[in-house]
C-alpha cells in the first residue's frame, strides 16, 4: 500500500473557472482566493515536483503571493473569502519555509513520494539501510567515551588538552563528513529531476539513507558542541 501523501489542488477558479496555472491559492486572471484544498507545497507555487528550484525566483513569488493574499485585501469580501486568505497565508508560509531549505524541500519531496522519511522511521528495529551508519559505529563508540570523560573532567575542574584536541578533532572530521553528505544529497537530487521512474526510486532511495546518516551525524555534532561549548571545559 503506497504511503505517499495525498494531495490535490483545484483545476480551475471557483470563480472564473481560468486555469490555476501559476499557484493553487489565487486566480491569476479575475485574482479571487482560492477555497482551502490539499494543494502541495509546490503546487501553491505552481512548481513541478524537482529537488533543484530557482531559489530568488521562489522568494520573489513569496512575496507576491503574501501581499495578494493578506487579510486586509479581503476585509469587504465574503466570510468565506477571508477564511480562505487566513488560511492559504498560513499554507503559503510553511510552503515557502519548506522549498527554500534544500533538506527539508528533499525530505518533504520524499514524503510525497510515499518513502517513510524522520527519526521515527531511523534506527533499531527498522530496515538495514535505516541503521546508525556502520561504518561509524567504532568512532562513534571512542567518541561518546571522550565525551564522557571529557563532562567527568568538567564536573571535576579538571584540563585535559589532549583530549579537548581529539574532540576538536572528532568534530571536524564530523563536520566534513556531513558536508560530503549535502553534496551526495545534491548529485542524488539531480540524478532525481532529470530521470526515469528507475533512476528516480533509485535516487530517491539513496537520499532517504543520506538523510539518515545526515541525521546521525548532525546529531554527533551536535553533542560535541556542546561539551566544547561547556564554559569549564
Amino acid at each position: 500500500m503506497s504511503t505517499a501523501l495525498t494531495t490535490s489542488a483545484p483545476a480551475a477558479c471557483w470563480a472564473c473557472s481560468a486555469a490555476l496555472a501559476t499557484s493553487a491559492l489565487l486566480c491569476p486572471t479575475c485574482g479571487k482566493v482560492q477555497p482551502v484544498s490539499a494543494a502541495d507545497y509546490f503546487q501553491v507555487f505552481g512548481l513541478a515536483r524537482a529537488l533543484t528550484l530557482d531559489t530568488a525566483a521562489l522568494e520573489r513569488d513569496f512575496h507576491r503571493l503574501s501581499r495578494r493574499l493578506h487579510p486586509d485585501r479581503f476585509a469587504r469580501a465574503s466570510a468565506d473569502e477571508q477564511q480562505w486568505s487566513l488560511a492559504n497565508t498560513a499554507l503559503l508560509n510553511d510552503a515557502y519555509r519548506t522549498l527554500r531549505d534544500p533538506i527539508q524541500r528533499t525530505e518533504y519531496l520524499l514524503r510525497l513520494e510515499g518513502l517513510q522519511i524522520g527519526e521515527e522511521h531511523s534506527g533499531k528495529g527498522k530496515s538495514a539501510d535505516r541503521q546508525p551508519p556502520a561504518d561509524l559505529l567504532e568512532e562513534v563508540f571512542e567518541l561518546n567515551m571522550q565525551l564522557e570523560e571529557m563532562r567527568m573532567n568538567q564536573k571535576m575542574g579538571e584540563n585535559d588538552p589532549a583530549l579537548l584536541a581529539d574532540l576538536t578533532a572528532a568534530r571536524t572530521r564530523f563536520e566534513n563528513l556531513l558536508a560530503a553528505v549535502d553534496t551526495d544529497l545534491t548529485a542524488r537530487g539531480a540524478e532525481w529531476d532529470g530521470g526515469s521512474s528507475e533512476v528516480r526510486q533509485k535516487a530517491a532511495n539513496t537520499m532517504a539513507s543520506l538523510l539518515d546518516r545526515r541525521r546521525y551525524l548532525r546529531n554527533l555534532v551536535r553533542d560535541v558542541n556542546a561539551v566544547l561549548s561547556n564554559p569549564a571545559a
